[in-house]
């Protein structure tokens, strides 16, 4: 069969025409056409394939994606809730450098975060010493005061965290956001490395690309390694709200690869202060719960009293020290966004060294003189709501209309206490198919640290890129897509080869 006219033109490669957005670190290139030491070898290998071949793989990622299910929810969305999460095949790359500074820096910042709550909700050292505002610490909607006094087996709070980094124009991460209570997005950080080792086989076997197979196994291990019994005898579960709720694909997804019972609070219940999970074979204790259900709804007999997703008489087994929850009740006073910007003093305080990773600066309007300038200035900050998550309850000063900016000086007015104020950062970019073509969209990244003996984070993460040009919103309920993070082993890259 002679070749069709499509297959008669000229190979294109992917990054003809290709410009960095100004002023942005971009992942790949340091300029137009120069790309940044150690990658010439990848970049030099994708435009070997080529435009055309390329969008073929694309399509075929795509399908893979929507034929394993890969899916979320947008409970906003009036076209239907169930979404297959967009996926961009161009990686974004980390060289092995620059990633040991932010596992330094992750590690750091999660050990002194877990030693805040465990403080906050104990001794309240911090507090005394007024390295921290008081009112600022027990005023926020994530302080549980009815955990005051509990400590949680082995005193871990934050089993898993997920904390949001930018890059800046100098290359350098700074951490956006903290998130200690349940922490979303790792099961697509697996399923798009999965993808990409079809998709792209012989380029990713080229570049020394560090492995986040081992993920579940050192969840499941991080889990038992805090349980109230020994790790050997624990048994774990997966406590999941239910197919409606936004995550329910990874909730099934961690407790499949972890090789434990996804179970609703319907399946277990609470018998002289320990937990059991009903089975066929009658009934089986549980030692840990990683509870993917917020706090508030855990047991309708300390918190609402008319939540179908808790588990009655589990707070009391928790505090009697016979069962983990995973993350620990009352972690949302760790990544309240007012304070966030006091992380810096918490690791001074209760570690003794200076932050490794830096952070945006950040007005905390329930102080006046921060409050008044951000009053005078909303068209040029970003202002985000203290307890808000998704991209949801923030404005975007510098794009926001007239109408937008007078509802949040209302709100700002009515409830300081509510929100923070930064300054818009440029967002780093990375070379992204759209309509057909590589063009730069803005990312961010969100490693994953886990604690259970030790503190190990995933060499990557989830890094999330707006597919809208211009946007600077990154999350997947707002149009948001991700890409596979390549964490770097070495400096010997390889070279071409698709």
């Amino acid at each position: 069969m002679a070749p069709t006219a499509a297959q008669r033109a000229p190979k294109v490669p992917l990054f003809t025409d290709y410009t960095p957005l100004p002023d942005t670190f971009d992942s790949l290139f340091s300029g137009p056409s120069k790309p940044h030491s150690g990658l010439g070898g990848l970049i030099r290998a994708l435009d070997k394939i080529g435009q055309r071949e390329f969008q073929r793989r694309q399509a075929l990622a795509s399908s893979a994606f929507l034929n394993a299910g890969v899916t979320f929810s947008v409970y906003s969305d009036n076209r239907g809730s169930e979404r297959i999460f967009p996926f961009d095949l161009i990686p974004r790359v980390i060289n092995a450098d620059r990633w040991d500074v932010i596992e330094k820096g992750l590690t750091q910042r999660v050990r002194a975060l877990n030693a805040f709550l465990n403080d906050v909700y104990g001794e309240q050292r911090i507090l005394k010493e007024k390295v921290i505002p008081k009112r600022l610490v027990l005023g926020s909607t994530g302080y549980v005061k009815k955990m005051h006094g509990v400590r949680p087996p082995k005193g871990v709070y934050i089993h898993i965290a997920g904390i949001d980094l930018i890059q800046a124009p100098n290359g350098d991460f700074l951490v956006l956001e903290d998130n200690a209570r349940t922490p979303s997005g790792v099961s697509y950080v697996l399923e798009n490395r999965g993808v990409m080792k079809r998709a792209l086989p012989r380029i990713f076997r080229k570049m020394s690309v560090r492995s986040v197979d081992e993920y579940p196994t050192r969840l499941r291990s991080a889990l038992t390694e805090t349980a109230p019994v020994k790790a050997s005898a624990a048994n774990a579960v997966v406590l999941t709200p239910g197919p409606f709720n936004s995550a329910y694909f990874e909730h099934s997804f961690l407790a499949r690869r972890m090789g434990v019972p996804l179970v609703h609070a319907s399946d277990m219940f609470v018998h002289a202060n320990h937990v059991y999970l009903k089975t066929t074979a009658g009934k089986q204790p549980v030692h840990v719960i990683y509870r993917r259900v917020d706090d508030l709804f855990l047991d309708p007999k300390v918190f609402n009293k008319d939540s179908l997703l808790g588990i009655p008489g589990l707070v009391r087994a928790y505090a009697a020290g016979n069962v983990t929850l995973a993350n620990a009740i009352g972690n949302g006073v760790a990544d309240d966004k007012a304070v966030y910007p006091h992380v810096p003093e918490m690791i001074r305080f209760y570690l003794s060294e200076e932050p490794l990773l830096g952070q945006v600066p950040t007005y905390d309007c329930s102080k006046k003189s921060d409050l008044a300038y951000v009053l005078d200035h909303l068209n040029e900050l970003v202002v985000k709501a203290v307890d808000g998550s998704g991209g949801y309850g923030m404005l975007m000063g510098p794009t926001a209309t007239r109408k937008e900016i007078s509802e949040f000086r209302t709100k700002l007015i009515e409830n300081p206490r509510g929100y923070i104020a930064q300054p818009r950062i440029e967002l780093s970019s990375a070379p992204t198919w759209c309509d057909n073509v590589a063009a730069p969209r803005r990312v961010d990244l969100r490693p994953f640290i886990l604690t259970g003996k030790d503190t190990w984070v995933l060499p990557g993460g989830l890094t999330r890129v707006a597919l809208k040009e211009g946007s600077y919103v990154v999350n997947s309920s707002q149009g948001g897509g991700s890409k596979d993070t390549w964490v770097l082993s070495s400096s010997d890259n390889g070279e071409e080869e698709s």
